[in-house]
């Protein structure tokens, strides 16, 4: 129709001549005669050629064609279709078949196919892809942002949008967060689980670092929270891939909505908090959620309760507990340290890496994907979380390090020193927990003369003071060389206020 179109123009309005456009547009002078031609005897003028669409321009110029497109059976539901072939286990031939049996005069397979093929082509590309329904979620965040105004401050920030949809009916859920960092990208997970009532079997999450730490075409390497929140729910993920939009076509269009229907409602209303906005936006979502869509002629609330709530894999029963993990190395103490707390592991796993998976009440430490030990998190810097079946003391057989093997070394420096590590090791619980202070009091003396380490010792214990940081500090500031003054008070025998000795033998009562 394009070509027609462009035959009659060039022609009428340009002047052009057929055999010219015949060599322009490689097309047989004979064809383009009967374009021409037909267009005269047409009664159109080149406003109609313009402006008409192309199946009406061609009915028009081929009037004797139109019986022929002009269906003789019955025409199959194509939305109906559509919305069927989402289900699982449903295809086109089982379809057919269905059809057949309430038209047995209708098309058949290959026509049928190629109906719908035609009608599907017509309906945009995020409604065109057919998925499975509960199969897939689709996530991603909108581009524009909302401000939320502090109220003691006035200071702005940018509050970012959640977007996740349901890949067979397109059911929606949105949400504001402070950032897309992490623990926000968790919580908001959470809750659009809750929203939809069911999880399911994918995840689709765009590329963002809370998702992929390390993007690889082939193998994305997960965020390791991310993947312990997608097993806690049985979900697969599977990042849709780096400048490829028709992987998430249908979250973009979710997102296009969103922004279109609900953040451009809000656009002039003030907020002061995330959740005085994320109550304004979820009305405004159920309003989205409840718009028809124009070609299926349904919503996609509808939509979700005829295919995604019933596919959806039910909740578990406790919500994912937001973790972080780490690989910790055990120091000779048998404990680990995190956010300046310490936690004991059993002492054969002395030098040896854990990995550590900690929420905001409890820590769990594993080696080679086996749990070796649980503890409440502390948050007090420097405390010490000690399981008495841990330690080496505990049992028969001693691990390298012992607390004699710490005062043998010290020997070596003199008595001040071997005194300052036995009264680190006696004031701990247990003594390995002061290994680690004694071995780093020890490492920094290796390389200092033995009467500067007796000296900065000695200062020490006049201070009561046993952790490798004040050893560093005096040493440091060699204060271990300044000997504080002894000033002798020596009253003033004379002064009015003084009594004298007098007092307090018999002149007191003279």
């Amino acid at each position: 129709m394009k070509s027609i179109k462009e035959i009659i123009i060039y022609h009428i309005m340009s002047g052009i001549s057929i055999r010219q456009i015949s060599r322009s547009l490689s097309l047989p002078r004979s064809t383009i005669s009967d374009y021409i031609s037909r267009y005269k005897s047409s009664g159109l003028c080149l406003k109609d050629i313009q402006t008409l669409e192309d199946d009406i321009l061609y009915m028009r110029l081929y009037p004797e064609g139109r019986k022929a497109i002009e269906p003789t059976k019955t025409i199959p539901d194509y939305a109906y279709i559509h919305q069927e072939l989402k289900r699982r286990g449903v295809t086109r031939m089982l379809l057919w078949e269905e059809y057949r049996e309430q038209h047995s005069d209708g098309y058949g397979y290959s026509q049928f196919c190629d109906l719908y093929k035609q009608w599907n082509n017509k309906v945009p590309v995020s409604m065109r892809q057919v998925h499975k329904a509960g199969e897939k979620t689709f996530i991603d965040y909108s581009g524009l942002t909302m401000n939320i105004i502090d109220r003691h401050t006035g200071a702005v920030h940018k509050a970012e949008i959640f977007v996740a949809c349901l890949g067979a009916s397109g059911y929606s859920f949105a949400e504001a967060s402070m950032s897309q960092k992490k623990a926000c990208f968790i919580r908001s997970h959470i809750n659009a689980f809750n929203f939809f009532g069911g999880v399911s079997s994918i995840l689709v999450p765009d590329n963002l670092k809370s998702a992929v730490t390390a993007f690889d075409w082939y193998e994305p390497k997960l965020n390791e929270t991310y993947q312990d929140m997608a097993n806690h729910y049985g979900a697969a993920i599977i990042p849709a891939r780096p400048y490829k939009p028709k992987d998430k076509a249908k979250v973009e269009l979710s997102v296009k909505l969103v922004q279109r229907w609900i953040l451009a409602k809000l656009r002039n209303r003030q907020f002061f908090s995330v959740s005085e906005l994320n109550q304004a936006i979820r009305p405004l979502l159920e309003e989205l959620n409840d718009r028809k869509i124009k070609y299926l002629g349904k919503s996609r609330r509808q939509l979700y309760e005829a295919l995604d709530k019933p596919a959806l894999q039910t909740l578990p029963s406790q919500p994912y507990m937001y973790k972080e993990f780490k690989l910790c190395r055990v120091n000779i103490d048998y404990h680990i340290q995190l956010d300046k707390c310490f936690y004991s592991v059993p002492y054969q796993l002395v030098k040896k890496e854990v990995e550590v998976r900690y929420s905001d009440y409890v820590i769990e430490i594993f080696h080679q994907n086996k749990r070796v030990a649980v503890h409440n998190r502390l948050y007090q810097p420097g405390a010490f979380s000690t399981q008495e079946e841990h330690m080496a003391s505990a049992h028969k057989a001693y691990a390298q390090w012992t607390p004699s093997r710490m005062i043998s070394w010290s020997k070596n420096y003199g008595e001040h020193t071997q005194e300052l590590i036995k009264a680190i090791l006696n004031k701990r619980p247990h003594p390995e927990m002061g290994f680690r202070s004694c071995i780093g009091i020890l490492n920094t003396a290796k390389n200092l003369e033995s009467n500067i380490v007796e000296a900065v010792s000695k200062k020490m214990l006049r201070l009561n003071s046993y952790s490798v940081k004040s050893f560093r500090s005096i040493l440091k500031n060699k204060t271990y060389n300044k000997q504080k003054p002894v000033v002798a008070m020596t009253p003033n025998s004379h002064h009015i206020n003084v009594r004298g000795e007098d007092y307090y033998t018999g002149g007191r009562h003279a």
